[in-house]
């Protein structure tokens, strides 16, 4: 008998186009939410699910989080949209300056892809080079110029240590990979041979210093140091694409958890508990071709005053709270793994289990370690899909290609609850 959520997604398909409006929602019953509290979700058939999803990353204080209800409805009441300056904006900038160790300008946009394209644009524009570096199997934005190779086709990618570039979708116009060079990933040989090649063409080298959209791969020991210096010899810049790990994995992101600090640094997800907000920060000298007009950045929502609120009390929150937020959110993700980690040994199953915590990712593989996207390629795929759906069928939503989420609301029991039901997947594979 078809469900509610049958008759929505039939609804759904006469009006919105695929029926979803994000790629990333796409599937043969895409799941319509009702309402969600905490760590939880539920359907509008009323089924209950444990959520790892998290709205992929930026609830970390949970779902419908008070602190974030208060502060939208308090500035809901005040006025929703200005096209003016307004005090909240200069607070949240200054609480971004004091937390992020590559803050001394900030610039707000309202999705991540705009900040990313604000760095690659202002990179461009401080440098007066044209050309970016990019990794396989880094996704920094749905955008035409960054849009290749995040998780190409294998058999059109090419050689592992000389990647092609591929296009990721049908429209994107061509000249667009003339200055973008693909690299593998954690592989700092690669890099320093382009830059000894034509280092003084490359404007930036772009990635996510800890890689979550190819699994969740951590860098190797030294290469994002070895980054900064290479970069830094041949004046180019270093960019940050921490949309994900920005105030999850560390009151200051990944920048602060590894010890590097880029250049650049793009901003999302978690800094507002799920309201639309994005920041680019910087050094003083590159932004300042933004100060001073020499390149272009502007948004009519950009420092949204509802979504500026939001993100004042989340990083206000989190700022003041980081003894108590973030040892005891690593430790339950660790715990997880863990768990995890012992039901695959006991059911036989090669799960890898691979991230600081707050993030982390399963893989299915023989393999001892995921470092790149060509690895990840490698694993078992389609066992990884079966898994994620069989957690799913037991009410446990992560993200499908394995990735999961902790929010500061995911409970012991419920931990426990989510090894039981893998325990029991896992003997199904």
């Amino acid at each position: 008998m078809p469900t509610q959520a049958d008759h929505l997604y039939a609804r759904a398909k006469k009006v919105i186009a695929g029926g979803v409006s994000s790629d990333a929602r796409r599937a043969d019953k895409p799941l319509f939410v009702d309402h969600a509290r905490g760590a939880e979700l539920w359907d509008v058939d009323g089924k209950r699910y444990l959520d790892y999803v998290l709205g992929q990353g930026p609830n970390l204080l949970g779902h419908a989080a008070p602190l974030v209800a208060d502060a939208v409805s308090a500035q809901v009441r005040r006025g929703v949209a200005y096209a003016a300056q307004h005090e909240l904006e200069a607070e949240v900038a200054e609480r971004l300056c004091s937390m992020v160790p590559a803050a001394e300008l900030v610039r707000f946009n309202s999705v991540g892809s705009e900040a990313v394209h604000g760095a690659i644009r202002l990179a461009r524009g401080h440098t007066g080079r044209p050309k970016i570096v990019k990794f396989e199997g880094n996704y920094h934005g749905w955008l035409d110029p960054v849009l290749y190779s995040v998780h190409p086709d294998v058999a059109l990618a090419g050689d592992a240590k000389h990647p092609t570039a591929v296009g990721g979708t049908a429209g994107q116009p061509r000249h667009d990979a003339d200055d973008l060079i693909v690299l593998p990933y954690n592989d700092l040989a690669a890099v320093a041979a382009v830059l000894d090649r034509c280092g003084d063409e490359v404007a930036a080298v772009i990635l996510e210093p800890l890689l979550c959209n190819t699994g969740c791969i951590t860098p190797s020991p030294g290469y994002l140091e070895g980054l900064r210096e290479l970069t830094r010899q041949h004046g180019s810049l270093l960019i940050f694409d921490e949309i994900i790990t920005g105030f999850r994995v560390a009151p200051g992101g990944a920048g602060e958890l590894l010890g590097v600090v880029p250049d650049l640094a793009a901003f999302g997800k978690a800094m507002a508990g799920g309201m639309q907000v994005s920041a680019l920060v910087g050094s003083a000298e590159v932004m300042g071709s933004i100060a001073d007009g020499k390149v272009a950045h502007a948004g009519t929502f950009n420092s949204h005053p509802v979504a500026m609120a939001a993100a004042d009390a989340v990083l206000t929150y989190l700022d003041e709270k980081r003894a108590s937020v973030y040892p005891p959110l690593t430790s339950t993700g660790q715990r997880l793994m863990a768990g995890l980690r012992t039901a695959a040994e006991r059911q036989g199953v090669p799960l890898l289990v691979d991230g600081p915590g707050p993030v982390f990712q399963t893989y299915i593989t023989d393999q001892a370690a995921v470092t790149d996207y060509r690895s990840f390629a490698a694993c078992d795929r389609a066992a990884m899909a079966r898994f994620h759906a069989g957690l799913f069928a037991a009410g446990i939503n992560i993200v499908p290609r394995g990735l999961w989420f902790l929010s500061t609301e995911h409970t012991a029991d419920q931990v426990d609850e989510t090894l039981a039901a893998a325990d029991s997947v896992l003997s199904s594979l």
